[in-house]
């Protein structure tokens, strides 16, 4: 099984639904996590109504650091994936084990204007990409992979539609 960190800078939005995408999607075969460079400190009110659409459940998840996961005690990460261009050009923490790092960048829709029907357009779309690519992901043989292969794979998931 792997295990994944999104990473974003606020983890509100993006990393947040990857993250949620990842461990519906792929359960039994990735565990997946969230964090932010500089964590908002609460769920974007969209996420949570975005997922209220799809049916998830909340209550676990919550803006963090991602220094939570540079301690001896959390699971060794094998893939760090950045969601944001502002998380991918930042210096992560150390974290134990030797993750691969990939950015799959997307524009914020946290960062969109207007009335709900735009705003939840935005969460809807964001959701949408960050689904082609978890699913791009999961049927890669990930798994039996060798970390060459494993890091062209990620990148070219990272170039899909809606790339930023």
């Amino acid at each position: 099984m792997k295990t994944i960190l999104v990473l974003c800078t606020g983890n509100s939005a993006r990393s947040i639904l990857g993250e949620v995408l990842l461990n519906r999607r792929g359960q039994g075969h990735v565990q997946a996590f969230s964090a932010g460079s500089r964590p908002a400190g609460v769920i974007n009110p969209g996420t949570v109504r975005l997922l209220a659409r799809e049916g998830v459940e909340t209550s676990g998840l919550r803006s963090k650091s991602w220094r939570e996961f540079a301690g001896p005690e959390t699971p060794p990460i094998d893939i760090v994936i950045t969601v944001c261009g502002s998380a991918a050009g930042e210096a992560c923490p150390v974290l134990p084990g030797r993750a691969m790092r990939a950015h799959w960048g997307l524009d914020d829709p946290s960062a969109v204007t207007g009335d709900d029907a735009e705003i939840n357009a935005a969460f809807a779309r964001t959701w949408n990409l960050l689904l082609a690519r978890v699913d791009a992901f999961l049927a890669l043989p990930f798994e039996t992979m060798c970390d060459a292969d494993l890091q062209l794979a990620l990148n070219e998931i990272g170039e899909m539609e809606g790339a930023a």
